[in-house]
């Protein structure tokens, strides 16, 4: 977890326009952790260390002057990543949210508790030779909300998604919902534990690589 649009459950209003018919897959090579100067360096430790204390995005809402800060930090990172190769296979992976601006995404984190619960990881898993991304909520220790959805590489940084279905699951029920949206995001910035993207609402999103697979 989108942008996604949004991962962030990251979900995105529908728009109207259609997904180009192309199975093009991008085989230029990526940018990765190896190859990052010093200046990509600091401007990860720059954006992370602005992100460190606002629980996910929740308390940014109400302070402007931060989401601001951050905004240009992460434009920072986008810069540094310009003309970058970030939607071949190291796009794969199972991605944990770190800050989004996605308000949909952070309701449910914040008022989680309404429900009697409260939010665990919030994951964007992405299989790009599968052409899949799950956006997954968890409430532990047994709760899930994800949705399905597939996905078509359009630009070297930009991914068309379509949400496919949705279940909300708990330890012995599941409820299966319909599908509701289609948009695209764009990774401006992807190394080998970090990813950065924004949406077609402009929504943004920020993410680490998890140290485990989510897997239905």
């Amino acid at each position: 977890m989108a942008p996604t649009t949004t991962t962030t459950l990251f979900l995105s209003n529908p728009f109207k326009s259609q997904f180009p018919n192309t199975t093009t897959r991008y085989s230029h090579p990526t940018f990765t952790s190896s190859s990052v100067t010093a200046q990509s360096q600091s401007a990860k430790h720059h954006l992370l260390t602005l992100i460190s204390d606002q629980n996910r995005g929740i308390k940014t809402q109400s302070n402007p002057q931060k989401r601001a800060s951050i905004i240009d930090a992460i434009d920072a990172v986008a810069a540094v990543g310009a003309g970058s190769v970030t939607t071949g296979d190291s796009l794969s992976g199972t991605w944990r949210l770190l800050w989004t601006t996605e308000k949909e995404q952070l309701f449910i984190i914040e008022k989680a508790y309404l429900f009697g619960t409260s939010a665990g990881d919030v994951l964007q898993v992405i299989d790009v030779e599968n052409r899949t991304l799950n956006n997954v909520i968890t409430f532990p220790p047994y709760g899930v909300f994800f949705v399905r959805s597939g996905i078509e590489i359009a630009s070297p940084q930009r991914v068309n998604f379509r949400f496919t279905s949705a279940v909300l699951r708990g330890k012995n029920w599941e409820v299966p919902l319909p599908p509701f949206g289609q948009g695209w995001f764009e990774t401006v910035y992807l190394d080998d534990d970090l990813r950065v993207a924004k949406d077609i609402r402009g929504d943004y999103l920020v993410v680490d690589r998890a140290s485990y697979g989510w897997k239905e």
